[in-house]
């Protein structure tokens, strides 16, 4: 048993409350159970209980045995002075406040109904992947609808940290941060890191000012990859080198480079290279892309902005040196949802905030445009039954797995609540 369960009971009431004694022997009433505040303190704040014929206001603190009262070192903290009553599972010794008056203590486990256990136990006995993987079918739809909901604000809640962790680096300059944060998802899940911290090397000052000239952008590009320190016969390579190290030289930028780029495992198309190449293309052809992005509202918007391609070089190369039949390599649809799902929306949804302005119904419908990712964790929830049929549901279902199933979080999560309430 965990003590989040101890919590569940005893904020939803889901014991016998019309015979509630203390270990000592005295009546207890709630008046109201306080507020479960998760913060460090007490459990449960401002309840109101008449023990005896004494009413008290005050803190509540849950543990599953009195003992854990010594274990966590409350006697020494005086935070917990004003707790009024201890709830416990197991009572195995007396707790007393500083002053030696000795605190109040119900044990729980005499008076929950044996159902309440029988499933809570059922719930959290260990299955194949997740805890209520046979019960998800039973979850209603309403419920899960708007769990869904919640979930998809938390996970963008979770992308805007790194958002305002940019916006602290570069003096709050929300057009440096879409740069970083664009980099990071040309890079994909393999070279995304490298990328981001090739952004964070060049002073957004000077990726405007050259953007003019997308040669020299994608110099200096290339170069913080890496992709330029080699000696080669090929004469686009060399004009890129020399580029970049007149850039180093004119803005006096440090030479090294910012990690080894992967190519290995990419398809062609994904190669660090090309992604350069069409992220310098992108600012080469908008120079105020923060408003440009801001400004989609569709998932058309989107592929209108992002209609872009490599430098001509690499229409018939992959790689330096070694031609290879001619492709145009455009951004294709499915990699512009990407940047929908990771930079869009949560650049949107960061700056909305940071205003002050609601948009989670214009950001929900934007969603819900995308594709549906395809991953082991979707593919799994489907063969469960939950079937993601856009971006919307497979961003919610990720957060759902992520930070509530793998860490156990069932009695924090509205689907675990839901089927605790259905057999209790």
């Amino acid at each position: 048993m965990k003590e989040n369960f101890l919590h569940y009971l005893w904020k939803f009431k889901k014991f016998d409350t019309l015979n509630l004694k203390t270990s000592n022997g005295q009546e207890i009433t709630i008046i109201s159970v306080g507020q479960f505040l998760e913060l460090a303190g007490p459990d449960f704040f401002n309840a109101q209980i008449i023990i005896g014929n004494q009413k008290w206001a005050g803190n509540v603190e849950i543990h599953l045995k009195s003992s854990d009262w010594y274990v966590h070192h409350h006697e020494k903290d005086a935070a917990y002075e004003n707790v009024i009553l201890h709830v416990v599972w197991e009572h195995d010794t007396e707790v007393f406040r500083k002053n030696n008056s000795e605190i109040p203590v119900l044990e729980l486990k005499n008076y929950v109904d044996d159902a309440v256990l029988n499933n809570y136990q059922r719930l959290l006995t260990p299955k194949s992947w997740i805890f209520c993987e046979k019960q998800l079918r039973e979850v209603d739809d309403f419920v899960l609808k708007n769990w869904q909901e919640r979930l998809f604000f938390e996970r963008l809640e979770r992308k805007s940290k790194a958002i305002y962790e940019l916006l602290e680096e570069t003096n709050n300059d929300w057009e440096a941060v879409l740069f970083c944060m664009l980099a990071k998802n040309f890079g994909l899940n393999t070279n995304g890191e490298v990328f981001l911290k090739i952004a964070q090397s060049i002073p957004f000052a000077i990726i405007r000012k050259e953007s003019f000239e997308v040669e020299n952008l994608e110099a200096l590009l290339l170069g913080k990859a890496g992709l330029l320190d080699a000696d080669k016969e090929d004469n686009y390579f060399k004009d890129l080198k020399f580029r970049y190290f007149y850039l180093l030289h004119k803005y006096q930028l440090d030479s090294k480079s910012e990690g080894q780029v992967q190519f290995f495992k990419h398809r062609p198309d994904n190669f660090p290279n090309i992604r350069l190449s069409q992220l310098a293309h992108l600012y080469h052809l908008h120079q105020n892309l923060f408003s440009q992005i801001n400004s989609v509202c569709s998932l058309n918007m989107a592929y209108e902005l992002f209609q872009l391609s490599t430098s001509v070089y690499w229409e018939n190369h992959y790689q330096f040196d070694k031609e290879s039949p001619k492709k145009v390599k455009k951004l294709s649809k499915s990699f512009i949802d990407l940047v929908m799902i990771n930079t869009i929306i949560p650049i949107q949804f960061a700056y909305a905030k940071s205003l002050g302005k609601e948009t989670t119904e214009d950001l929900m419908a934007m969603q819900a445009e995308v594709a549906p990712e395809k991953n082991a964790i979707i593919d799994k929830f489907d063969s469960f039954g939950i079937k993601a049929i856009n971006a919307f549901d497979t961003q919610s279902l990720l957060q759902l797995k992520n930070e509530y199933c793998t860490g156990g979080r069932c009695l924090d999560c509205a689907i675990g609540m839901e089927l605790l309430k259905k057999s209790s």
